[in-house]
């Protein structure tokens, strides 16, 4: 199990960090990371990192079609992370 919490941080870490270079880069007028791209590493695992890089960049935070593929992503780790522990503990 702790496999699984290393891969979620270490993907957080890796998201968190590229939200904060497209913030970097949106603020020069420079190339940027595309949207599916963030979307990506968000459902590889790193939703957590990308939470909390929309709330410390405030990146993204405010475009509604982003915002709705973010929670879709969200709620789709929550589900399945409940589904888990539905058949492991209680079937």
């Amino acid at each position: 199990m702790i496999w699984i919490a290393l891969w979620y941080f270490l993907a957080s870490l890796v998201t968190f960090t590229t939200y904060g270079l497209d913030k970097r880069q949106a603020r020069l007028s420079k190339w940027r990371v595309e949207e599916r791209t963030l979307h990506l590493m968000e459902l590889l695992g790193g939703w957590p990192g990308g939470w909390i890089a929309q709330l410390f960049f405030h990146h993204k935070s405010r475009k509604t079609k982003y915002q709705v593929v973010f929670w879709v992503i969200v709620a789709l780790h929550l589900g399945v992370w409940a589904a888990i522990i539905y058949w492991r503990f209680y079937r």
